[in-house]
Order: C-alpha cells, then sequence, then structure tokens
C-alpha cells in the first residue's frame, strides 16, 4: 500500500540556503520557474534552468545539475560543475549528491569527473551546514541529517517538527520494518503520519493516505481528499479524479460529470515528456468523449482552460533526493 522511496525527504519545499542566492531579474525568475516546471514534467528543461543558473541562483544550479545527469544517467563534469556551485551557496541537496556520487553509475564505469572535494569531505560539510539548524528546530534540516546520517531519530524528529514530506517518508520507513512497534501498533503509526503529511500539503501522502481510507470503505474521505491531491497538479490524482467523475470507472461514488472528467484527462496531453502518460491520455479520452455532446466537448476545453489559469501546474511531483 504504501509506496518504497529512496532518499526521498523534499519534494516540494524551496532548498535553505545560508548564504544568499544572487537576486534574479523579473526575465531570470521566469525562466526558472519554466525550467523548474519543465524538470517536474519530466521534459527537456536545461535551457530554461541555466538562464538563472548563471546568474547564481543556487536552487536553479542545482536543478540544472540534476537535468544534466537525468540526460545522460550518470554524473558528468558539467552537472558536477553544477552541483558544486550550488553547495558552495549552502544547498543541502547538492551537498548530498555530491556526498553519493561514488554510488553514481559513473563510478561503475570509472568515468566519474574530478571534483574540487571528496565525497567523504562533501558530506562532511552537509552535516556541518545543516547539523546546527537542526539542533535550533529547523524540521527540513533535521530531515537531511537523517539522509546523512541513516539515523531515524532525525526522520522522527523532523516529523515532529511538522514536516510534511519527512513525515511521508517515515510512514513509509515504519511499513518497510523500520522503527520498533509492538504488531498492532505499527498500522497506526503508519496511518497518523501519512495523515499528518497529507493535511500538510503532501500530494503523494494524500494519494497514500487514500488507500487506507479506500481499504476501509470510507468513500467519503476518498473522494475529499483525491479531489485536494488533484487541485495540487498532481499528475497522478488528476488522472484518477478525472476518471472517477466521468465514472470511466465509478468507483468511490463522485456524482457524474462528464464536462470536468473529460477536461482533467485532457490536461495530461501537456505530459508528452516521459512518465508514460499519453497512453493512458489516449485511451481514456475517446471513452469518455463516446458519452459526450460536441457542446460539452467544447464546454470541457473551456474548463480545461480555466483550471490550468487557476491551479498549479501539472507535475510528477520527483523526489529532490531521489535517483
Amino acid at each position: 500500500m504504501l509506496r518504497n522511496s529512496i532518499l526521498s525527504a523534499a519534494l516540494l519545499l524551496l532548498v535553505f540556503a545560508p548564504h544568499a542566492s544572487a537576486e534574479l531579474t523579473a526575465e531570470q525568475q521566469t525562466a526558472k520557474d519554466r525550467g523548474i516546471t519543465l524538470f517536474n514534467q519530466y521534459k527537456a528543461a536545461a535551457t530554461e534552468l541555466r538562464i538563472a543558473a548563471e546568474a547564481g541562483d543556487a536552487e536553479a544550479q542545482f536543478y540544472l545539475a540534476e537535468e544534466l545527469r537525468k540526460e545522460t544517467q550518470f554524473l558528468t563534469a558539467d552537472a558536477q560543475k553544477w552541483y558544486e556551485a550550488s553547495a558552495a551557496q549552502g544547498d543541502y541537496y547538492s551537498m548530498f549528491k555530491l556526498a553519493t556520487s561514488e554510488g553514481d553509475l559513473c563510478a561503475t564505469a570509472n568515468k566519474c569527473p574530478a571534483g574540487s572535494k571528496s565525497a567523504g569531505a562533501w558530506l562532511e560539510l552537509l552535516i556541518k551546514t545543516a547539523e546546527p539548524r537542526a539542533l535550533k528546530g529547523d524540521a527540513e534540516a533535521m530531515a537531511i541529517m537523517y539522509h546523512a546520517k541513516s539515523d531515524l531519530t532525525w526522520l522522527e524528529k523532523s516529523a515532529e517538527a511538522g514536516y510534511a514530506p519527512a513525515q511521508w517518508l517515515l510512514a513509509n520507513r515504519y511499513s518497510e520494518g523500520e522503527g520498533s512497534f509492538l504488531p498492532w501498533n505499527r498500522k497506526s503509526a503508519e496511518e497518523k503520519w501519512l495523515k499528518a503529511s497529507a493535511e500538510g500539503g503532501f500530494p503523494k501522502a494524500m494519494i497514500e493516505y487514500i488507500s487506507i481510507l479506500y481499504e476501509r470503505g470510507d468513500m467519503e474521505g476518498v473522494r475529499h481528499w483525491l479531489e485536494v491531491a488533484a487541485n495540487t497538479g498532481y499528475q497522478d490524482a488528476v488522472s484518477s479524479y478525472g476518471a472517477y467523475l466521468s465514472h470511466t470507472p465509478d468507483k468511490v461514488g463522485y456524482p457524474i460529470d462528464l464536462v470536468k472528467g473529460f477536461a482533467l484527462v485532457s490536461l495530461l496531453k501537456e505530459l508528452d515528456g516521459g512518465g508514460n502518460v499519453q497512453v493512458y491520455v489516449e485511451g481514456k479520452l475517446p471513452v469518455i468523449a463516446k458519452k459526450m455532446t460536441p457542446e460539452q466537448i467544447l464546454e470541457a476545453n473551456d474548463f480545461a482552460k480555466k483550471w490550468k489559469a487557476t491551479h498549479p501546474p501539472l507535475s510528477f511531483y520527483p523526489e529532490k533526493l531521489g535517483l
């Protein structure tokens, strides 16, 4: 029920940087925002991200490095340059990537670029950067400390401090058998943290919490959280919400709404990069359209435009510390 995750503490939140990044112009900020949107949609994003990265923005530098690494499936000299530029400004995530570079595919091929520091030195710097903040109550820094030290106590502290990504990850770690519980208490702990994370706005937690509610037969809760999750732009939720609204199939008891259902599924055509969403869209839209009049389809197209203008961009929400 809970999906296994690898090194995944902070999907949605901004990077903490003790040293301020360069202030961006309006054009550079637009390019950065567009680049991150494209990255989160598994589309080519290097051109947009490079604009803000070259202006000195640490977060853009991190995402550019991730994009370059994703293109080749291993750490290149160009990607490492941008990780190091970002890490020099205090970016936790870039430090972590550099600290774990020895596990990259480039190591298997013996083609890792020479860096300014060893992986061990980056890990030491990461801990020195994050630990003082964590000790002062910074919940995101606590989550970083969990990844740096593989100490579940830090993840539990981060969850207790209200950090939604950590709450979701802690639920998954408990599901995987970590932590000490009486057998009948483990599931309740998992549910507690998934619910807390969902309430904190974390889309993946919402979807996993929905699974618990569905098994329990709480369809009112399922309907509520699926709509909330879809409103975040999370593609998994948007696709399910559209299907259930259009009764293709009717699994959770929404009143049928062909216009809204068709509109939401049609929005997924935008995700024409990675993620294999187009197969779903091409199969689902004709099924819904068969139930609709031409006027309803026109209405759905208008609804889709309004939804896009008033909601966050569609996103797969890839994990910042994922592979």
